[in-house]
């Protein structure tokens, strides 16, 4: 078991425990749980797969349970309702625990859960997806979409630990092990040029489920987010990087109907757009774009924007983003491969030229 620490200058510092096994390893959750009351939120997906083993885990604790339907068209306040539901009429106090079972919709809504309950009660991250345990499982980011935007909805608050099982992966359909992919490309190509020389190298090996190279891009991801995370928690600055792709790849999922594009296959194509973007900024050559393409093929990722959208459906869309400042649409860019720029004031005209000029 390799153990990371996300350090934060308070209280807030926490580690990342990652191997295999870790899910029976009872004393990883009950040394971050505060009291016998525990509330699981997963859902339909996970639940056979894994609550059992975590109850057992969990053993005379008070072990209640939410199971949610699985797919982002479900991250709403409507199916929120239902966690507060169940800490309510099971009467769980202030020293609660929540522990968020599944994949980047529970984990978000499970955190933002624990975060309005009582005005705060802890909460343990167990991700089930590779994206989950790379990405949206570190570093505190909690919340709800909303038809209008995604992710507009929410609240900063940090788990107690992050447990992240390599086993669990094992059911992971293969659609989603790719959709993870997307996001552990992207710490390569914000900050880390060596590990995406890497990925370049041994994405036949990470689409086979070789144990070794999951372990090594799960270790590298979690490392980079947590540097990143703990130089700029509330994402005041540096942060921001982490979103490349991001604008782009939240208008699609809204654009499309949430759950259509899957959120790692939204952002290969979002980041796509952004490298075209850097390239008419002068940024990127060919080569680069290019290459940034290849890359996300070569993860079995979409490159292709979906038809259906129009350049003023995406503007209408980005304009929505917690990123923009005074009606500004801001992104992300890259102003080398290995080296994100923070937002960028976007000219309307150059971002209708990418939107308008790639097609994948």
């Amino acid at each position: 078991m390799k153990e990371l620490q996300v350090a934060l200058n308070n209280d807030r510092s926490y580690p990342i425990y990652i191997g295999s096994g870790l899910l029976a390893q009872a004393d990883l959750l009950t040394r971050h749980i505060r009291s016998k009351q525990v509330l699981v939120v997963t859902n339909e997906t996970i639940a056979p797969l894994y609550l059992a083993k975590l109850q057992t885990a969990l053993g005379d604790y008070q072990v209640e349970t939410v199971i949610l339907p699985d797919g982002e068209q479900y991250k709403t306040l409507q199916y929120l309702e239902k966690v507060f539901d169940q800490l309510l009429a099971k009467k769980f106090s202030r020293n609660a625990t929540l522990i968020a079972l599944g994949g980047g919709v529970i984990g978000d809504m499970g955190g933002f859960a624990a975060a309005c309950y009582q005005r705060g009660i802890a909460f343990i991250q167990i991700p089930t997806t590779l994206l989950a345990q790379v990405d949206s499982s570190v570093g505190g980011k909690t919340g709800v979409n909303h038809p209008l935007g995604k992710n507009m909805i929410g609240a900063f608050y940090q788990p107690q630990c992050v447990i992240a099982d390599a086993d669990v992966l094992d059911t992971l359909d293969d659609r989603q092990l790719s959709a993870g992919l997307a996001e552990v490309i992207k710490y390569g190509l914000i900050r880390d040029p060596g590990f995406l020389e890497w990925l370049e190298t041994n994405m036949p090996k990470l689409l086979a489920r070789d144990k070794d190279a999951l372990a090594y891009a799960i270790e590298r991801s979690c490392v980079n987010k947590a540097e990143v995370v703990g130089e700029d928690e509330f994402e005041s600055g540096v942060r921001a990087t982490l979103n490349l792709g991001h604008t782009f790849g939240h208008a699609i999922e809204t654009g499309s109907g949430y759950g259509h594009y899957l959120h790692g296959e939204a952002v290969a194509i979002g980041t796509c757009f952004a490298a075209d973007l850097s390239r008419r900024l002068g940024w990127l050559n060919d080569a680069d774009v290019n290459r940034i393409i290849a890359v996300f093929k070569a993860a079995n990722l979409p490159v292709t924007p979906p038809k259906e959208m129009t350049t003023e459906h995406y503007v209408d869309l980005m304009a929505v983003d917690k990123k923009n400042i005074d009606g500004k649409i801001r992104v992300i860019l890259l102003e080398a491969v290995g080296k994100a720029s923070l937002p960028v004031n976007v000219d309307l005209a150059q971002l209708q030229a990418t939107l308008n000029g790639y097609a994948g």
